[in-house]
């Protein structure tokens, strides 16, 4: 008897361990997440079968996805319903939500952990909440389409691209003011800052370009040609190269961030948006805004590996098994 005790007891731990297991290959893996803008759903796709999970409904018409600093959740900013709703980043699970935040288009934390700032491209204004308790700080109104949003490194500054003009913003973050804009070209849309903190890279979509914008001195000091409608950014984890999607070339380039060159581009079709890439390199997952699905490319090959239907106009996307975002 005493025997059979034990033997069961070792039986139960093994298959704990094995449960356990599994959970840590999924946490490992988990979940990608997909904001279906027009449909007003967020699509889960497991992402070692590429097949959806499930497909939930969030507020209406969500765009973007931030990690909160801690990274215990996923937040989805709705525009319509002007609210966020906080989401576990690896399995997905539902957590709470926060209304009353007015048109959070764009939305992210200053590295310091201190400031989280909305772009509220609707409403020509950008509004900056303390990260601890989301309460608004201060509105500062801007000219027309505030729509990306980065850091400086110092968390001085959150430089804000606006969409419909041919103008970035710079927002001092101590004084909670605009203090300068700069002209980059037609319909300026995604924004990234060198791991230098030297320059700010930006999408210039109605053109087929990136500025490089020197934003100490105001101005732009060079345009990367990469193709029609430049429009957002991830970078590859390495603190030298960066991704680029053009949205109306349907493809994607490679930039070095120190020589500011092409490295490659290739094809992704569909109108390519966000992207995500995984912590290994080996695969990006693209947003194909026109055509309802994600594209998964082999970054050995560049070329498609698959595409996964999900809904209509998909946007923002992301998985915890990212590579580094600085």
């Amino acid at each position: 008897m005493f025997n059979k005790i034990k033997y069961l007891r070792n039986f139960a731990v093994i298959a704990l361990l094995a449960v356990a297991n599994v959970w840590a290959q999924q946490a490992q893996q988990g979940v990608a997440f997909v904001l279906n803008s027009n449909d007003d759903t967020m699509s889960l796709i497991d992402t070692r079968t590429y097949k959806e999970i499930s497909r939930e409904r969030v507020g209406r018409e969500p765009h973007h996805v931030m990690l909160t600093p801690d990274g215990k959740s996923l937040i989805v900013g709705s525009v319509q319903s002007h609210d966020l709703m906080f989401y576990d980043p690896v399995t997905g699970k539902f957590q709470k939500r926060i209304d009353k935040i007015i048109d959070p288009y764009q939305l992210a934390f200053s590295h310091d952990r201190k400031w989280f700032v909305t772009a509220a491209l609707a409403l020509d204004r950008v509004d900056i909440y303390s990260a601890d308790d989301y309460k608004l700080v201060k509105r500062i109104v801007t000219r027309s389409g505030p729509s990306h949003l980065v850091f400086s490194t110092d968390n001085r500054h959150v430089f804000v691209t606006l969409q419909h003009t041919n103008n970035i913003a710079i927002i001092d973050l101590i004084d909670q003011k605009l203090v300068a804009t700069v002209p980059v070209g037609k319909q300026p849309a995604g924004i990234w800052i060198t791991p230098d903190d030297k320059h700010v890279l930006v999408g210039v979509m109605g053109e087929d370009f990136v500025a490089v914008v020197d934003w100490r001195a105001r101005k732009v000091v060079q345009r990367i040609r990469t193709g029609a409608g430049a429009h957002n950014f991830i970078p590859m984890g390495d603190r030298k190269r960066i991704l680029v999607t053009n949205r109306a070339a349907n493809t994607v380039s490679i930039i070095d961030m120190d020589t500011f060159k092409v490295l490659e581009t290739f094809r992704v079709p569909g109108g390519p948006d966000c992207m995500e890439l995984t912590a290994d390199g080996k695969e990006l997952w693209v947003t194909s805004r026109w055509i309802q699905k994600v594209t998964v490319i082999d970054m050995d090959t560049k070329k498609i590996k698959t595409q996964i239907p999900v809904g209509r106009s998909p946007h923002g996307i992301f998985f915890n098994h990212h590579a580094p975002r600085f």
